[in-house]
């Protein structure tokens, strides 16, 4: 058996088999309370068992535990879905638009039920998280339908942003797509997301959200996927993420 990654720190194992791609660490929480995952040989029951991942061998089913390949898939959601596999109150999920032998995927932040477009799940979490922070300052780009005409004084306004509940919701720019007789498309730029970010900064302007659509991540854009469908990143994606 051989070492499975090269990092010197101690996680939980739970944790290492997140980090490897082949569960989210309830998922492996599980594989090891039902007695199917070794270190160095012996079974271990305990989640939070630290793990040298530089030294330490980890088998799953007396097999050993590999790396496993970076999966990296962009779903165009529909409204509707909620973002997580298994939804308490049995509600439709994004895995309904993923086939049933797709390995373990999880999703790269989220998307509320009520909004669409681009969504992407990945088997690292390492990866994922380096997508998601913050400090990385990845532009996310929404393209959001509302109700009546917004004029430029409140596009100012907006621009400028608005404390609500301890925290300040700020954007990187809004912008005027197209206005219609009765609704607005608006486009949105951040750069980080906070819980129904731009729902709840409209809403200090009692501005409805017909619609919410991210159509781009950094880079990479939705283009033309069809609805409800996914495609796998390729290496040209994957660098259009990388360098954003």
């Amino acid at each position: 058996m051989k070492k499975i990654v090269n990092i010197s720190k101690r996680f939980g194992l739970a944790r290492v088999l997140s980090k490897m791609g082949l569960a989210s660490r309830t998922q492996a929480a599980q594989l090891i309370a039902n007695g199917l995952v070794q270190v160095n040989g012996k079974t271990i029951y305990d989640a939070e068992f630290p793990v040298r991942m530089e030294i330490d061998c980890v088998t799953l089913n007396q097999a050993e535990v590999k790396l496993q390949q970076r999966i990296v898939v962009m779903l165009n959601k529909p409204r509707g879905l909620v973002t997580t596999r298994k939804d308490e109150h049995q509600r439709a999920t994004v895995y309904e638009c993923l086939p049933l032998d797709m390995p373990w995927l999880a999703p790269v932040g989220r998307l509320d039920k009520a909004s669409e477009g681009l969504l992407l799940l990945c088997n690292d979490p390492v990866w994922a998280a380096l997508i998601t922070d913050p400090k990385n300052k990845i532009v996310k780009t929404y393209h959001v339908q509302v109700s009546g005409r917004i004029d430029q004084q409140l596009l100012n306004q907006l621009n400028f942003g608005i404390a609500h509940q301890n925290e300040f919701l700020s954007v990187l720019s809004v912008a005027c797509l197209r206005e219609g007789e009765k609704n607005t498309w608006l486009e949105f730029k951040l750069q980080e997301g906070k819980n129904r970010h731009i729902r709840r900064l409209l809403e200090q302007f009692d501005i409805s959200v017909l619609r919410l659509i991210r159509v781009a991540i950094g880079q990479l854009t939705l283009g033309d996927l069809p609805k409800g469908q996914y495609r796998e990143l390729n290496e040209q994606d994957i660098v259009l993420l990388d360098n954003t």
